[in-house]
């Protein structure tokens, strides 16, 4: 089975403009996540979607650097573009993955894959997110071709466009759906944070960085990050009070799988 791992990635966020190649350990925040998914077992082939807009030139020309096939399509429209890396790539599974995650674990990456290849026939849509138990920042989606190619024609409201899967996992009983749980036995989905969306996020991200990036042992372990905030409790409250913050607390009135419980907004936050 071919698949194609596809990050996401934009210059254009409201909350963080250019977080994409923001500094990460003397490269741009985009480079250290692809490395991150590069050091998963499973093979695959990496895509890096991104836009057609200009300001978009400087995720193309690292692309062009690294090395990594890069697809250009609409702005919002997510789904289309994962769908255009899959056609260009003849995947027959899709693996969605943000680019405001650099410190992904390779091991969730590997875990998600390895269920849904495993049972292909079984599944076609795995995620580790629904519901979710990592800390916030190990999302991985993977959904086959053909539940990919459906989706792209019957999706028609803006977040099940926008956000690439909800058309799966939101309707009970219209795809076969699975889900990953972390192998801890712990929920820190609502608790530890390692996403980037705010300016806190990103202070977050490069304090870890700085302490466990190394030239020659680039890919450090969620465990690793863990034990370094038991240490460092100044560097775990940098961007506390977004824990929890995700897109879903924007349509909890049109999400019919995701309680309130699952998401904060961020004037609620203490």
């Amino acid at each position: 089975m071919k698949t194609t791992l596809v990050v996401q990635a934009r210059m254009g966020s409201t909350r963080l403009p250019g977080k994409a190649m923001a500094p990460l350990a003397g490269a741009p925040l985009l480079e250290r996540l692809l490395e991150r998914v590069a050091a998963a077992t499973t093979p695959f082939e990496v895509v890096v979607a991104t836009t057609t807009d200009l300001a978009d030139v400087d995720i193309r020309e690292l692309c062009r650097w690294l090395g990594v096939r890069c697809v250009s399509g609409h702005p919002t429209d997510l789904l289309d573009r994962h769908l255009q890396a899959a056609r260009e790539t003849s995947a027959d599974a899709v693996v969605k993955i943000p680019s405001d995650c650099p410190l992904i674990d390779p091991a969730a990456v590997d875990r998600v894959l390895e269920a849904f290849l495993a049972a292909p026939r079984r599944y076609e849509f795995v995620s580790n997110l629904h519901p979710a138990t990592w800390p916030d920042g190990n999302d991985v989606e993977v959904v086959s071709r053909e539940a990919l190619e459906r989706a792209a024609r019957e999706a028609r409201h803006p977040h099940e466009r926008e956000h690439t899967t909800p058309y799966l996992w939101d309707q009970p009983g219209r795809f076969r759906v699975g889900n990953i749980t972390w192998e801890a036995g712990l929920d820190f989905s609502m608790s530890h944070r390692f996403t980037v969306d705010y300016p806190e996020d990103l202070a977050f991200v490069q304090e870890v960085y700085d302490a466990l990036w190394r030239s020659d042992r680039p890919v450090f372990s969620i465990g690793e990050i863990l034990a370094f905030l038991d240490l460092r409790p100044d560097v775990f409250a940098l961007n506390a009070r977004h824990a929890g913050v995700n897109w879903y607390r924007h349509h909890l009135g049109e999400l019919r799988t995701v309680r309130a419980g699952e998401t904060r907004h961020p004037e609620a936050v203490a």
